[in-house]
C-alpha cells in the first residue's frame, strides 16, 4: 500500500470516531429511556444484539463494551428491591456486554449474581448465570475464580452437588488457585452422596498437600468415608435382616446371631457401631468420630 492510499484509510478511521461517539451516545439515551410496556422492552432487545454491536464497533469493542456493562449495573441497581421488579432486559445487556469483551471479569462474576438472586433482588434465572460463567470460562481458562463462581452456583442456586463438586475440583487445578478449592469439592461431594468421587479427592489432596493441617483434615476425612461405608453395609444387611425375620434387628448382635455378621465391626476409631431404631446403623455416641460429626453439623 502507497502512503497516500495509508493516509487515506487513516483518515478514514479518524472520520469514524464522531459517528461512533454520537451512535454510544444515542444508544445510551435508548437506554436510558423507561420501557413502560413490554412492546417496549421487545424493541430495545433488537437493537441489543451482541453481533450487531460487534459489527458497529469498529474495533471499539472494549469502550463499547464498558458502555453496556456500565447499563447493565445501572439497570440492574434501579431495580432491585422494588416491589414487583423485573429484570427481563439484564440477560440481553450481559450478553451484549461479553460478546464485545470476553474478558470483562466483573461482567461474569458480578452478573452472575445479580441473575441468580431470587426475588425482588435478581433475576431469578440460576440457569442464565451459570451459561454466563461458563462462557467466561471458555474465554479465560486460566480464571479459576471463575471456576469456584461456577461450583457456588451449582450447589447454592441449583443444588446439583455433581457439577458443584466438578466446578470445585477443575479449578483446584489451577496452580494459582487456593488450596481450599479441593477442600470445597471434596466436602461437596461427600455431602451430595458421591462417597467415591470424595474418596479420591481426599486421597489425592492428603498425598499432595504440604500444610499438616490439611492433612490432618484430609485424614479425619478419608476415616469419615469409611465409616460412611461401613453404616451403608451395616444397613444393607439389617434390611436382609428385616426380610428374614419380619421385623428389624434390636441391636448389631442380632444380625451377628443371625449369621449375618462374624462379629460386632468398629468404626475407625474402635468404637462398636449401634442401632438406632427402625434398624438404621449409626456412630457409637462415646466415639470421638460421632462427636466431629456433630461439631460439623452445628451451625457456624
Amino acid at each position: 500500500m502507497t502512503f497516500g492510499g495509508q493516509s487515506r484509510s487513516l483518515w478514514t478511521a479518524i472520520a469514524f470516531i464522531p459517528i461512533l461517539l454520537v451512535a454510544i451516545a444515542a444508544l445510551q439515551q435508548r437506554i436510558d429511556a423507561q420501557t413502560s410496556t413490554i412492546a417496549k422492552e421487545q424493541e430495545e432487545l433488537l437493537v441489543r444484539s451482541g453481533r450487531v454491536a460487534k459489527n458497529l464497533s469498529l474495533g471499539y469493542d472494549s469502550l463499547l463494551a464498558d458502555v453496556y456493562w456500565t447499563r447493565a449495573v445501572q439497570y440492574y441497581g434501579g431495580r432491585v428491591g422494588l416491589p414487583g421488579a423485573t429484570f427481563d432486559l439484564l440477560w440481553p445487556l450481559l450478553d451484549v456486554t461479553t460478546t464485545l469483551d470476553s474478558h470483562l471479569m466483573p461482567a461474569y462474576r458480578f452478573g452472575a449474581i445479580f441473575l441468580s438472586e431470587q426475588g425482588e433482588v435478581g433475576a431469578g434465572r440460576p440457569d442464565l448465570a451459570i451459561e454466563l460463567v461458563k462462557r467466561g470460562i471458555a474465554a479465560n481458562p486460566g480464571e479459576w475464580r471463575l471456576q469456584t463462581d461456577l461450583g457456588f452456583l451449582y450447589y447454592w442456586r441449583v443444588r446439583d452437588y455433581k457439577n458443584a463438586a466438578a466446578a470445585y475440583w477443575q479449578a483446584s487445578k489451577n496452580p494459582a488457585a487456593p488450596v481450599w478449592a479441593k477442600l470445597m469439592a471434596a466436602r461437596i461431594a461427600q455431602k451430595g452422596g458421591s462417597i467415591e468421587t470424595s474418596r479420591m479427592i481426599w486421597s489425592e489432596l492428603y498425598e499432595s498437600t504440604k500444610d499438616p493441617n490439611v492433612k490432618k483434615i484430609a485424614a479425619q476425612q478419608l476415616l469419615s468415608l469409611k465409616a460412611q461405608d461401613d453404616q451403608a453395609h451395616l444397613d444393607k444387611l439389617a434390611a436382609e435382616y428385616a426380610k428374614r425375620f419380619g421385623h428389624d434387628p434390636a441391636s448389631i448382635q442380632d444380625m451377628v446371631a443371625a449369621g449375618l455378621l462374624t462379629g460386632v465391626p468398629a468404626d475407625p476409631a474402635g468404637f462398636a457401631y449401634v442401632l438406632a431404631p427402625g434398624g438404621k446403623s449409626r456412630l457409637n455416641p462415646n466415639s470421638p468420630m460421632a462427636i466431629e460429626r456433630l461439631a460439623d453439623r452445628a451451625p457456624r
